[in-house]
């Protein structure tokens, strides 16, 4: 499994972006194994999870900080996660990574500890909102 995000950019506050992360090296049906989540880590700042996405049923979960600016959405058939941000603030500058674990539920994806490595992660996009 490969995934490669996209999309990231300087943005104004009050902008908008929409990430992409586009999944590749596996069967069609084989993301239904999966939760696949976006997160983002800022310089001296530990890895924060931003909002996931169940492969299997579709259901999802949002951070605080995120909660009614961000919408998480997924294409299966294309095997793309999508990230909309609306609203943007300078706090969330940050380098935006995709990830997917096969072993763990959408909000334990989200929530569980920094220091967990997830089974699969891409390289990031850097996020920059600032006037």
């Amino acid at each position: 499994l490969h995934l490669v995000e996209s999309g990231g950019g300087l943005v104004q506050p009050g902008g908008s972006l929409r990430l992409s992360c586009a999944a590749s090296g596996f069967a069609q049906d084989y993301l239904d194994e999966y939760s696949i989540g976006w997160f983002r880590q800022a310089p001296g700042k530990e890895r924060e999870g931003v909002s996931c996405i169940s492969g299997k049923d579709g259901s999802t979960y949002y951070g605080d900080s995120v909660k009614d600016r961000f919408t998480i959405s997924m294409d299966s058939a294309k095997k793309l996660v999508y990230l909309q941000m609306n609203g943007l603030k300078p706090e969330d500058t940050a380098v935006y990574y995709c990830a997917a674990d096969k072993f763990l539920a959408v909000q334990a994806m989200c929530v569980i500890s920094s220091k967990y490595v997830y089974g699969y992660r891409g390289q990031g996009t850097q996020v920059t909102v600032s006037s």
